[in-house]
């Protein structure tokens, strides 16, 4: 069995690694995160426990300790956002966990920066110099350089500290957006090496609550938002398109480009696809799972994965409608939990699902769980 390690950064100049399944260590670390402007703030230490005979456990100080319910051999119990970056390491954003990394050898938790508050991270995303960029659910954005992690909030220029899943984007010219609940803004590099405000809004698009950012294969960045429809920016103009009741409206970032360019929403009644002129509805009445839809994904394959209250479904919308055949609806009895959060593929093809009792895989049949000692391949 592939043996793991497993390693608490929390932020400080001193890193302890857990090299051996065979003793027993304790360990307290405590967190460093230097702000905007250099700051350095504490935080609240968190130990490990590796026995030879038993699972790894994580004895956590945030709010997830206090559910008795809770599998402490989990990755984490939510997974809100799942992103690979360049080096293929695999990121995974929590409730109140902060995030975490997977390098195929070492678990590594950066969590609780700030002190005595919990991390939610939202959305990943990575730079073009390799730098990964967080979006938190109440403390703005982090931007780690692989030594350090530096937080940007109001005194950054951001309005709203609260960022969105699926809200961060790093476009094809290098430039970094975040969608928050009080609008779109953009990063200035140069205005950060000066220490001024490197975040300023981009007053194309209203002050909406954004739920999603993305860029199409033509360079057209799309912005999802709350209650007030989908907007498309070419450059030089920005689209309003609210011509579908609840278009983009959802919890979880639901838009996905297809391999013939067609643009995929979520809406209140399922999901539609627009090819540049029409929009095709998608409902429960065709075969999609569930209620209350949120979050949609497209393969490489252009198989379609759409997360709903109570289900998963899975669309190939090559078989042609009506056809029962296109839909399989996969519930708890399936191996997944029904409170799907994240969805993502790996360059390897592999996908994975972030929901409320940890993180999946499928088989092809059915889902199972990925827990801190795999199984990960």
């Amino acid at each position: 069995m592939q043996k793991l390690h497993y390693e608490i950064k929390l932020l400080k100049p001193a890193v302890l690694k857990i090299t051996t399944l065979h003793k027993t260590f304790i360990l307290a670390l405590s967190v460093v995160v230097i702000s905007c402007h250099g700051q350095i703030k504490p935080s609240t230490p968190e130990n490990f426990n590796i026995s030879s005979n038993v699972p790894p456990v994580v004895q956590r100080s945030g709010p997830a300790a206090k559910n008795p319910g809770f599998d402490s051999t989990l990755v984490s119990q939510y997974i809100r956002s799942i992103f690979q970056d360049s080096k293929g390491n695999l990121w995974f954003g929590t409730i109140e966990e902060g995030v975490v990394r997977y390098d195929t050898k070492t678990l590594t938790y950066f969590s609780t920066p700030g002190g005595t508050k919990a991390t939610t991270v939202h959305s990943i995303t990575e730079d073009n110099k390799g730098n990964i960029w967080l979006g938190t659910e109440d403390q703005g954005v982090y931007k780690y350089d692989g030594k350090q992690f530096r937080n940007y909030n109001e005194k950054s220029g951001l309005i709203s500290t609260s960022i969105s899943r699926k809200s961060m984007l790093v476009d094809r010219s290098g430039n970094l957006w975040v969608g928050t609940e009080s609008g779109v803004f953009r990063y200035t590099p140069s205005a950060d090496s000066t220490e001024g405000k490197c975040f300023s809004v981009f007053s194309l698009i209203p002050p909406v609550i954004v739920k999603g950012i993305m860029e199409d294969r033509n360079g057209n960045i799309w912005i999802a938002s709350s209650r007030d429809g989908v907007f498309r920016y070419d450059g030089k103009t920005v689209t309003d398109l609210r011509e579908i009741e609840g278009l983009g409206d959802n919890y979880a970032g639901g838009m996905a480009e297809d391999n013939s360019g067609n643009i995929w929403f979520t809406m209140k009644e399922g999901i539609c696809k627009y090819d540049g002129k029409n929009f095709t509805k998608y409902t429960s009445k065709d075969g999609l799972g569930g209620t209350e839809f949120w979050g949609i994904y497209i393969e490489k394959s252009g198989i379609i994965w759409i997360t709903a209250r109570g289900s998963t479904t899975r669309f190939d919308p090559a078989i042609a409608l009506p056809n029962a055949k296109a839909f399989t609806v996969f519930t708890d009895k399936d191996g997944i939990n029904c409170c799907v959060q994240s969805m993502f593929q790996d360059r390897s093809g592999n996908m994975w699902w972030g929901a409320g009792q940890g993180l999946y895989r499928f088989n092809g049949t059915r889902f199972y769980q990925v827990k801190q000692k795999g199984p990960w391949q």
